[in-house]
């Protein structure tokens, strides 16, 4: 049950109404969001940009997103993540091992695993040790790095919003809850 009430979408005008029309169909997650026009427009716009315009490699995205997903215990953005993970391609016994909150399943290769470190060390402390910042710098260009670290902050921020605010899952995600392990 949400925490805040859903923004009665109906209800919107002008610009802000024009804007909502591009978002459909209307997620929870958005009902949730567009009580503020504003924070909806910077979280869509920041969204897209690390979702379609960043030059990190979709997989390592989506397996970050997924850790820190897994990490805060949110099921909405787990449940929505692990769709895009496979149309990105992300393989199925991936998505399992994460499901496991296996990092060092052999499933990962070397680099994977260097992402998900670093995104356990950015969620759990803050700022990436040395030793987990040189091993994604030992694949990653600056700019990718620069996209991995915001992704990662980014999907913390939209996970404490969900659990926040009490956003209820989507139609198959009561379902997919019975064998989340979350």
């Amino acid at each position: 049950m949400p925490r805040i009430p859903y923004y009665e979408v109906e209800n919107a005008t002008g610009k802000h109404a024009e804007f909502l029309e591009k978002l459909k169909p209307h997620l929870n997650i958005y009902r949730m969001l567009a009580n503020s026009e504003a924070g909806l427009k910077g979280f869509i716009r920041m969204g897209n940009a690390l979702l379609y315009r960043c030059e990190l490699d979709a997989q390592l995205r989506e397996l970050a997103i997924l850790r820190v997903g897994r990490l805060s215990r949110a099921a909405y953005e787990v449940f929505q993540h692990e769709r895009i993970a496979r149309e990105a391609g992300v393989a199925e016994e991936k998505i399992a091992a994460l499901r496991d909150a296996t990092i060092e399943a052999p499933t990962f290769t070397d680099n994977e695993k260097a992402v998900l470190r670093y995104t356990d060390d950015v969620v759990r402390n803050v700022k990436a040790s040395d030793k987990a910042l040189k091993a994604v710098q030992g694949f990653l260009t600056p700019g990718a790095v620069v996209e991995l670290t915001l992704t990662v902050g980014y999907y913390m921020m939209v996970c404490r919003l969900l659990e926040t605010t009490g956003v209820e899952g989507e139609e198959g995600q009561a379902e997919w809850l019975k064998t989340a392990k979350l």
